[in-house]
């Protein structure tokens, strides 16, 4: 001890005295209980977090299904609209703006005598087939209710009220509008209030 305290004065470092077995035990008991705690309370504090972050994302996910749920339904009900609005087209007809067109090249293209479903005419005699062109709207792939192939009753034009047949589509800057298919000598005509009922004749899939 005498050394002990020489060294200590010599250095100027003061050492504390070693523990005694009770007091080692003391210590890592002090050490053991508290990181016990430590543990529990950061275990608390995750198992919080947990909680509230699956709490949250619960809501924004409700809000989020809630939110799809609502658009989903506007789209059910819009496409219900309009499944109405052509089941109407098709039982009560549709006004139309009625004009004609002729089998040459600078009112169709570079092959006057096919038509847009395939269809193969001989020029000279386009107005006895009774073809018609119709606006892309009115056709079902643009989201229309007429078919290739489908007859329309045309009325409100004086001398071309008859039957007809899909056979045709116009330049897409036309809208609810059709054109007759007529031969070259005939004078060119307009109708604004012409209408179109879809009819139950069968499709003839020859153009003569």
């Amino acid at each position: 001890m005498n050394d002990l305290l020489s060294i200590a004065d010599w250095t100027g470092v003061r050492f504390s005295p070693a523990p005694q077995k009770n007091d080692n035990f003391e210590v890592i008991r002090d050490i053991y209980i508290k990181g016990i705690k430590t543990m529990n309370k950061n275990t608390y504090i995750l198992g919080l977090a947990i909680v509230l972050i699956t709490y949250a994302n619960g809501i924004i996910s409700t809000k989020f299904l809630n939110d799809k749920n609502i658009q989903i339904q506007s789209l059910i009900d819009e496409k219900d609209r309009i499944s109405e609005k052509l089941n109407e087209y098709e039982t009560e007809g549709m006004h139309v703006t009625v004009t004609m067109y002729q089998p040459v090249r600078y009112q169709t293209d570079s092959t006057p005598n096919i038509l847009a479903d395939g269809t193969r005419i001989k020029t000279d005699k386009a107005s006895n087939y009774k073809f018609i062109a119709v606006s892309r709207n009115l056709l079902k792939r643009w989201g229309g209710w007429l078919d290739f192939g489908d007859f329309v009753l045309l009325k409100g034009t004086d001398l071309k009220d008859g039957v007809y047949q899909v056979r045709d589509v116009m330049n897409k800057r036309f809208v609810n509008r059709i054109d007759i298919l007529e031969s070259v000598d005939v004078k060119p005509y307009k109708f604004d209030n012409g209408e179109i009922v879809k009819t139950d004749l069968m499709f003839n899939r020859s153009g003569s």
